[in-house]
Formats: C-alpha cells, sequence, structure tokens
C-alpha cells in the first residue's frame, strides 16, 4: 500500500527531492545544488544534463533516507524554476544549448524588436504580460536565431522545447524511449506563447515571435496523470508522474491558497507574490502579471495576480560568493544583527533589471547613501532590508489591482528562517507575516497536485486542513520602516533606471 508521495523541486540553484505523508508531513529529502554559468554580463545558464543528473541523485537519496521502495510511492510531483528554458534533440536526448535561465536578460534586442509595434504590453491582453527577458518565448528564439541547425531541427520535428518541468517530466517517463513532452497550465502561461483564454498556445503570437508551435509541449491540467516513471529509473518501479506546477504556483498550492483573495509571498533566489483571484482573469494596471495558479483534472483553472522580484536570496549570495564577506548564507542574519541599522545605505538588486511592478531591462544595483561609517554589517543589513522592501512595492501594486487590502501574509521559502527579516518585513508592511509549520511549500504543492490526481487526497479540503501556523511576526508600532526607511527606499530605486 502506497503511503508517501514524492516531489522533486528544481530550483534555480538546487534541486531536492521531497518524501511527504499523507499530513504533508517530509519523512525523507535530499537537496543538491548545481553550477551557475556566467558567460557574459547578464547571461546565466544551467547545464540541463547536469540537472538530470542532479535530479536522479536526490531521488535514489531522498528515498534512502525515508526508508522507502518505488511501492511506497502513489505519485510523483514537480515542481521547477519557471521560464528556464531548453531546447534538446528528441531523438537523442541531448540539448543544443545550455538552459537560459529565467534571470537571463540577453534577449532584451528582441523584446525591445517585438515591442517597437505595439509597446511592451503588445500581447499582453492575451497572455498576462508585458514583453520582457523573464519568459520563455523570447529565449527559444534565442536559440533559434543564433545556435547552428536548431531552426531546422525544429522543422524537422526534431528539436523541442520545454521549461525545466518538461525536461524532467520527458526524463522521468522515458525520455527517447516515448518521454512525455508535457507541460501544464501554470507553466505554459509563464512563456508569452499561451492564451490565458483558451489554455492552448496562441498561434499568431507564436508566429509573430518567430517560435514553431510544433516544438512546444502539449498543454495539460496541474494534475492529472502524464506517464510513469521507468523501471530502471531513480525511483526504481513504476510510479505516475502526476502532478506539474511552477514553483511559485506550488508554493501557493502548499500554502493552501485555494480562495480568492488568499496570497503568499516565496522567498527563494527571487521573491514572488501571488494572490488567488479565483476563476476570472483579473488584468494588473499596476504592473503584475496575471498568470495560471493552477489547473486540477477537469475542474475549472484558477488565475492569480503576481508580484515578481528578481533578486533577494540571490542578494545574499553574492555577498557570500562575490564578497566574501560572509562564509555562509546562514550568516548574514548575524552579521546584521551587529549594527542597528542600515547606516544610511540603500541596496537595490537590479542585476537582471528591475522585474514588478516597474519592469525596467535598463535599470542595473546600485548602492545609495555611501558614507566612511558604513560596515560590514550595514551591508548585510541593506541586504536584507531590500527583499523586505522589494515585497512592499508588490503588496501595494496588489491591493491596488485587487481591490482588497491584505491584512496578513503567508510565507515560506528559505529565507522565512531569517527573524530579523520577517521582523522587518512585518514592519514595513503593517500587518503580520506568517510562516507555516512546513515552510518548503513548493515541493509540497507538487505533492498535492500529484496526489490529487491518483486520489491519495480527496480534495483541497484535505490539503487545507494540513496547514499549521509555526510563527507570526507582528508590525512594531513604533517602526519608522513603513514610511520614512521605505520612502528613502523608493528614491534609491530611481537612481538604478536608464543606466543600460
Amino acid at each position: 500500500m502506497a503511503k508517501y508521495v514524492a516531489a522533486i523541486d528544481q530550483g534555480t540553484t538546487s534541486t531536492r527531492c521531497m518524501i511527504f505523508n499523507h499530513a504533508g508531513e517530509p519523512v525523507g529529502v535530499h537537496q543538491m545544488e548545481h553550477e551557475q554559468i556566467y558567460p557574459k554580463p547578464g547571461w546565466v545558464e544551467h547545464d540541463p544534463m547536469e540537472i538530470w543528473a542532479r535530479t536522479q541523485d536526490v531521488i535514489k537519496e531522498a528515498l534512502r533516507k525515508a526508508g522507502s521502495t518505488a511501492a511506497d510511492i502513489a505519485a510523483v510531483g514537480v515542481t521547477n524554476q519557471r521560464e528556464t528554458t531548453v531546447v534538446w534533440n528528441k531523438k537523442t536526448g541531448k540539448p543544443y544549448y545550455n538552459a537560459i535561465v529565467w534571470q537571463d536578460t540577453r534577449t532584451d534586442k528582441i523584446c525591445n524588436a517585438l515591442a517597437a509595434d505595439g509597446g511592451q504590453d503588445r500581447f499582453r491582453s492575451h497572455v498576462g504580460l508585458p514583453l520582457a527577458t523573464y519568459f520563455s518565448g523570447p529565449k527559444i528564439r534565442w536559440i533559434l536565431d543564433n545556435v547552428d541547425g536548431v531552426r531546422e531541427a525544429a522543422a524537422r520535428g526534431e528539436a523541442i522545447f520545454g521549461n525545466i518541468d518538461t525536461w524532467v517530466i520527458w526524463n522521468l517517463t522515458g525520455g527517447v524511449n516515448g518521454g512525455a513532452h508535457v507541460t501544464d497550465v501554470s507553466n505554459a502561461s509563464r512563456t508569452m506563447l499561451m492564451n490565458l483564454y483558451t489554455l492552448d498556445w496562441d498561434a499568431e503570437i507564436a508566429a509573430t515571435m518567430g517560435v514553431p508551435v510544433n516544438m512546444l509541449p502539449a498543454v495539460r491540467s496541474s494534475s492529472e496523470v502524464y506517464g510513469y516513471t521507468t523501471e530502471n529509473g531513480a525511483f526504481g518501479g513504476r510510479i505516475p508522474v502526476s502532478g506539474d506546477l511552477g514553483d511559485q504556483q506550488a508554493a501557493t498550492v502548499g500554502q493552501a491558497c485555494f480562495s480568492p483573495g488568499e496570497a503568499k509571498n516565496t522567498y527563494g533566489t527571487g521573491c514572488f507574490m501571488l494572490m488567488n483571484t479565483g476563476t476570472e482573469v483579473v488584468p494588473s494596471n499596476s504592473g503584475l502579471l496575471t498568470t495560471l495558479c493552477y489547473k486540477f483534472g477537469d475542474e475549472p483553472a484558477v488565475y492569480a495576480l503576481e508580484g515578481s522580484i528578481a533578486i533577494t536570496g540571490a542578494l545574499v549570495q553574492w555577498l557570500r560568493d562575490n564578497l566574501k564577506l560572509i562564509d555562509s548564507s546562514r550568516d548574514v542574519e548575524t552579521l546584521a544583527q551587529t549594527v542597528e541599522d542600515n547606516g544610511g545605505i540603500y541596496f537595490v538588486p537590479a542585476f537582471s533589471g528591475l522585474f514588478a511592478p516597474y519592469w525596467r531591462s535598463d535599470a542595473r544595483g546600485a548602492i545609495v547613501g555611501m558614507t566612511r561609517y558604513v560596515n560590514r554589517g550595514h551591508f548585510a543589513r541593506a541586504t536584507l532590508e531590500a527583499t523586505a522592501y522589494q515585497t512592499r512595492e508588490v503588496l501595494d501594486a496588489m491591493n491596488q489591482d485587487s481591490g482588497v487590502a491584505l491584512t496578513a501574509l503567508k510565507v515560506d521559502g528559505g529565507m522565512v528562517h531569517n527573524n530579523l527579516l520577517m521582523q522587518f518585513q512585518a514592519d514595513v508592511l503593517g500587518v503580520p507575516v506568517i510562516r507555516p509549520k512546513v515552510a518548503e511549500t513548493t515541493a509540497l504543492g507538487a505533492a498535492y497536485a500529484a496526489g490529487l490526481a491518483v486520489g491519495f487526497w480527496k480534495n483541497t479540503d484535505e490539503m487545507r486542513d494540513n496547514w499549521g501556523m509555526d510563527k507570526t511576526w507582528q508590525p512594531d508600532a513604533n517602526s519608522h520602516a513603513s514610511s520614512e526607511l521605505y520612502g528613502h527606499w523608493k528614491k534609491a530605486v530611481t537612481r538604478t533606471f536608464d543606466w543600460v
């Protein structure tokens, strides 16, 4: 009798496999980082073959830690870094080029050329997204235009595209031996090629962007059986692969945000706030994205408003790896606590331009307010504060678009164990910040989608019952974070515009 569901969480910096029981509790987990490749300024790549190798490794080790075998696993769900683009040969299984990561900005000329006729919002009414380097469609176009032989291979039906969910599912379900070439609505909605209303590829937009539709995976719901793992694969048995959600949508499901108006914020490499808007498409007038939240089987699709921030946790890693100010990411809180405030400096991490609510690809990172008084501790503090300020900007936009003022914010992801950051976040927002007992809700959401498809969980009520509060941070009434300090931040952001 299967007693667990497995989730593969393929993120920007690492891959993990988590095994969950029916109560939504992790019973086995293993995680491994992969290489970040920076060929040129603004370019970010991953090796898809390394990601697939890491995926197999973490599956085996998570199963070992859980003391389980394939017979114990009811289903497998996949969640992934969205927009990261892979094009590979379906006969050989080999990528034509490295995966172009969502943070990569090389497609700015393609986006500008497309925006010359109709502006940055040229396709927004159909796809919910502005023309930006963030999304997959222009990345596919770049590979077709710049890698020898790929466009010809696409015409022959050999070159196929997928975001990382598609790449992992294709390999899990057999790869060159009949692997399922599929994606779900949440990932498809991040390509700039899927129509929000038809939930299928928009042939006219694809043609305008120069992307052959025959390269694209079949668009499916987020919770259904796509195929089965292979006997000789890492799971060592035939298990339904039946859940697929982009990482931020998966976290929304893992946080049990199943009612319109419920929202969560995930603190990872970037920061991503999603608000469930129900079964109606809600256009944004405030710089947010209209995106698919999830679609469970034959039920109606559920939409969301999203505020995407490119650099948050990645800024802590930058302090660690590039400046060597800390030895590990955990050390940033200790260093920040050596000072009482930010020393007057503000760090705007526009390394890949600015995402929501600005969408300025011409922006670049800036540290402003520097004096000789500033030390390492102020750098650490300003780094953490940047995450909280960016989240406030997104929340303001979300309140404006939805007409609903959030009364509390559910949070998850690696940075929510940083108490200094979470308290400052509550102070900047002026509302309570709530962390659940299972903070790694991205993997949990993928598990829920997979388990729902095979009856392991019967409905969303069972998932909601699993949610439990771990800690709440209340805003400090005496803090100036939401007024004076936030005003300085808004001024600092303007200094990053028009740099490129």
